[in-house]
């Protein structure tokens, strides 16, 4: 399939997907909807050993486009959005994220949902959506299995940006490793991954996620509309998505 803000190669039975939008790699649409498209072909095949995550450019991501929260593109977008996630959960080989520059919002969400995340010392993370007064569905339903109840909290109620290491601590990923050493680091990894038997890696994935996999799907899709039907009628809602495109401080009403 041709595929405009993404690449994907398939190669000695490892998948990649790069993130490819220019300059920083903003999710919109149509790239959550390529990514998808990218993930059912990973899905049907039976000859995968692993898949890659990355990007080319400034960031990892730099997280959802704000102008696809507006108006009649908020549902379309929250649905595009999550049905990335369901269909990265139905991935049955291990997923690899390589995180090199900054993984904010959303791609700071498809980076740790990844099975394994590699970052570059100087990548960044962070969920800032506090800030435009919203929350992040998929880090409120998922970051709480992946690094407890206080970590999440802490993040999503303050928006701080972690450097790698802070975000290595937190439990949001899970290896750190210098610029120079990405490479090394994830080849590395495949070619362990390469050694497994497909089938043990595809049941130990398997048997880890069934425990978890049925109240991560059943709370994103109920977070989903707490997000929809709750938050994105607020007035402050509105008006940190606004203030954001106009490039000026929001002026909350609290309602």
């Amino acid at each position: 399939m041709a595929f405009q803000t993404i690449k994907v190669s398939i190669e000695d039975h490892i998948a990649s997907i790069t993130l490819a939008r220019d300059p920083v790699n903003i999710l919109n649409i149509q790239m959550m909807k390529e990514i998808s498209e990218a993930l059912e072909i990973v899905i049907s095949r039976n000859d995968l050993n692993a898949l890659v995550i990355r990007a080319e450019g400034k960031a990892f991501s730099a997280g959802v486009a704000i102008e696809d929260h507006v108006g009649e593109l908020a549902e379309p977008m929250i649905h595009a959005f999550h049905k990335l996630f369901h269909q990265l959960s139905k991935v049955p080989i291990p997923t690899i994220g390589v995180v090199e520059g900054a993984a904010i919002g959303g791609g700071c969400e498809v980076a740790s949902f990844c099975d394994i995340t590699v970052a570059s010392r100087s990548s960044k993370f962070g969920q800032p959506e506090i800030n435009l007064g919203l929350f992040p569905p998929v880090s409120a339903a998922y970051f709480p299995w992946l690094m407890g109840y206080n970590l999440t909290m802490e993040l999503l109620l303050t928006g701080r940006t972690l450097k790698a290491e802070e975000a290595k601590e937190y439990g949001l990923i899970n290896t750190v490793v210098s610029e120079e050493e990405v490479e090394s680091y994830v080849h590395e990894l495949l070619e362990s991954m390469k050694a497994k038997s497909r089938e043990a890696l595809k049941l130990t994935k398997k048997a880890v996620r069934t425990s978890m996999a049925v109240s991560i799907t059943g709370a994103i899709s109920e977070v989903e509309q707490i997000y929809l039907q709750e938050l994105m009628k607020t007035n402050d809602a509105k008006e940190g998505l606004s203030s954001f495109m106009e490039k000026r401080e929001p002026v909350w009403s609290h309602a």
